[in-house]
């Protein structure tokens, strides 16, 4: 390990992002804004807003394969100086005035390298020692420039660097193996549920309903007559180790990680009982469609009363998924609710949402196609998180040194994650 000062790692000087009046944005390069920065960590296609900008402006702020992009300030400490790694964007980038930009030298860095070190508690160390610790936490380009760092041969580097991009490349591809799965089960909802077009249709004549018309032998009800609204509470015992489910973890369609909680110290609001099959809404907020299928819960799961649990009674658990992470249930709940800084709904808006129930035919067939959709989400799921734990525990000690790469048998670690 060599300590070096950053700046000697790059290929040119550091330098901000642009800044340009309202009336430039809206058409022209692809811009990075702080969002994109928070939300990922490889940033290629990701960006929406666009910006005008003259050659000259372009050429100096232009993002590039391998670039590292860095928060200039933060509302919080451990956010100053969060990085992220531009990967192959595959059209024209810049970046926002709020960051920092650094383009490593080839043939002193891996960009790969320095992007997991900085990621690594050693680089986030390093980064919080130049932090301004004020209202806004932020770093300057200066200080990063200066910041020393401790790195091995850049051959070392790569080794490094390949090893923890196996973990986020598998990672990334169960990712979008399960986006191309929620798609299908969301276009053969609305294959069969919206536009009435499932196997056998051609015979079952419409009629009509307070939604307008429907097939024959389905109707119209409220959701507390195919499901049961937070049917089960307990309360932890003092000494119960349990995974937490708060509605910090939830987000669109997805559970991240989970925490465990002992019993003494867990929250008042710990008390919902999670099943095989039930569906979770977060109350507050519904815009924001956080929900989630609960496919294989451990018998430790308690969640908040902060999410609702909707248990199906009448129809299989597939159909309630999908029926409630439509637009309309979601707007449903968005004209139910209630306050201003923090809009929530409450169990009754949820029973009283109107579905349109199939016969028990169509939903057994949706449930035989679109189940096992749901069953391999949730194991590719599981399976990634299990690979961001294990790239999480070996990233301190690579990137430091404590871990020899070259002792190190991937193949035998990824099969012990995967198993």
């Amino acid at each position: 390990m060599s300590r070096i000062a950053f700046r000697d790692l790059l290929g040119e000087p550091v330098r901000n992002g642009v800044y340009k009046p309202k009336e430039f944005h809206g058409s022209g390069v692809k811009l990075v804004n702080m969002k994109e920065l928070f939300a990922f960590d490889f940033l290629s296609d990701q960006p929406d807003a666009r910006i005008e900008l003259t050659p000259a402006e372009f050429a100096k702020s232009q993002l590039r394969d391998g670039d590292l992009l860095f928060a200039r300030r933060s509302f919080v400490l451990e956010g100053a100086g969060k990085c992220s790694l531009v990967v192959n964007p595959p059209e024209s980038l810049t970046f926002e005035s709020s960051m920092i930009r650094a383009r490593p030298n080839p043939a002193k860095a891996d960009s790969r390298f320095l992007f997991y070190y900085f990621r690594s508690p050693e680089g986030r160390a390093r980064m919080a020692s130049i932090a301004a610790r004020t209202a806004v936490s932020g770093i300057t380009g200066s200080n990063l420039a200066a910041l020393e760092i401790d790195v091995p041969t850049v051959d070392v580097q790569r080794e490094i660097a390949k090893i923890l991009s196996l973990f986020d490349e598998l990672i990334e591809n169960n990712r979008r193996r399960v986006q191309v799965l929620d798609e299908m089960a969301r276009a053969l909802y609305r294959e069969w549920f919206v536009k009435f077009r499932y196997p056998g249709h051609e015979s079952v004549p419409l009629v009509d309903s307070v939604l307008g018309p429907i097939p024959e032998g389905w109707r119209i009800t409220s959701l507390s007559v195919i499901a049961k609204v937070n049917a089960s509470s307990r309360k932890p015992a003092s000494d119960e180790v349990f995974k937490y489910l708060d509605i910090t973890a939830l987000s669109e369609r997805d559970i991240g990680d989970l925490s465990s909680v002992v019993g003494a110290e867990a929250p008042g609001r710990a008390r919902r009982v999670l099943s095989p099959g039930d569906v979770v809404w977060a109350t507050v907020r519904p815009n924001r469609r956080a929900h989630a299928l609960v496919v294989d819960p451990g018998v430790d799961w308690i969640a908040s009363t902060g999410l609702s649990v909707l248990t199906p009674t009448e129809t299989s658990s597939a159909f309630l998924f999908e029926s409630t992470s439509t637009h309309a249930f979601s707007d449903w709940l968005v004209g139910r609710a209630t306050g201003s800084a923090y809009p929530a709904v409450r169990a009754n808006d949820f029973e009283e949402a109107p579905v349109i129930v199939p016969s028990g035919a169509v939903d057994e067939a949706f449930s035989k196609r679109v189940a096992p959709m749901h069953n391999l989400s949730w194991t590719l799921r599981a399976e990634s998180s299990r690979l961001a734990t294990l790239r999480d525990l070996l990233l301190p000690g690579l990137v430091t040194g404590q871990i020899d790469v070259t002792s190190l048998s991937l193949d035998r670690v990824l099969e012990e994650a995967v198993a």
